[in-house]
């Protein structure tokens, strides 16, 4: 495969993992985002918030084969949400030139259901709170202007190096009620990467993609599970009576299929909760002095 032009816009934690990858597979990678000091060695560095419109000048005229929206929102209020979800995507597509392939990360937070419905990329999605519905807007956005050059990946809770709320919970003894059961649906960060990287190699070799991709490992596990599997490991004891805390206040109790994803051949570093979440523990365990 001969070295191809990528933009990552909104480079952060997901695309700066990602854009490593693809300098070491030879491409050339230009990353956007506001604080350009903390982008990978290697990577082109453009400063620029997608909120504002007038700092993406650097990009008007440049031409790309591929670009990755990997924009995370830092507070959660529906003004931000808007600005960096839909109204930043806008801003990025008016600057955009030529033709590429377009890449967006996104959540299944745009589901609905919350019974512990299975759910997959033909799932109806009408996403009651205003996260949802903004990421869905966002979504709809891109396909109207790119039509099939678009390609969504929805992403279940992101874990890993520097996502370690759940675990430091676990750590502090919060547990959470057996019943009702709420699955939670997860995918490590360097699976995340991963799939994104994977898709944009599929992308680059004239493969087909469809138009969703639902990014999650492949065990959907009641929050119990994992909780207290997470306990064990660690020996602390969990009290299943604590106030919950706003993680658990939130909505949705549903399983999501990632079927389509190894259908195309994606192979998971993390497969499970377990996989993912052992490397940590041990990072865990050796920090902690005995």
């Amino acid at each position: 495969m001969s070295p191809a032009n990528i933009l990552i816009a909104g480079c952060g934690d997901v695309g700066g993992v990602l854009a490593t990858r693809l300098l070491a597979a030879g491409h050339g990678v230009t990353g956007l985002r506001r604080r350009v000091a903390e982008l990978p060695a290697g990577v082109e560095a453009l400063a620029v918030d997608l909120t504002r419109p007038v700092t993406l000048g650097t990009v008007a005229g440049r031409s790309f084969d591929v670009v990755v929206v990997t924009s995370a929102a830092r507070r959660f209020d529906e003004t931000h949400y808007r600005a960096v979800y839909v109204d930043g995507l806008r801003h990025l597509l008016d600057a955009l030139r030529g033709t590429p392939r377009v890449l967006l990360a996104s959540s299944t937070g745009v589901y609905h259901q919350h019974a512990g419905e299975w759910i997959d990329e033909d799932s109806p999605a009408a996403p009651q709170g205003f996260a949802g519905r903004i990421l869905l807007e966002g979504e709809r956005l891109l396909a109207e202007r790119l039509g099939e050059r678009a390609t969504v990946v929805r992403f279940g809770g992101i874990y890993g190096p520097g996502r370690e709320r759940l675990l430091q919970e676990v750590v502090a003894g919060i547990g959470c009620p057996r019943e009702p059961v709420r699955y939670t649906n997860r995918i490590h960060r360097d699976d995340c990467a991963g799939i994104l990287g994977f898709l944009v190699g599929r992308l680059l070799a004239g493969e087909p993609c469809a138009g969703l991709y639902l990014g999650v490992d492949s065990l959907p596990a009641p929050m119990w599970e994992v909780r207290h599997w997470l306990a064990a490991q660690l020996g602390v004891a969990l009290d299943d009576a604590h106030p919950a805390t706003p993680a658990q206040r939130a909505p949705g109790s549903k399983r999501v299929s990632n079927r389509r994803l190894l259908a195309a051949g994606y192979a998971f570093r993390h497969p499970d909760y377990r996989a993912g979440y052992a490397p940590l523990i041990a990072a865990l365990r050796t920090s902690v002095p005995s």
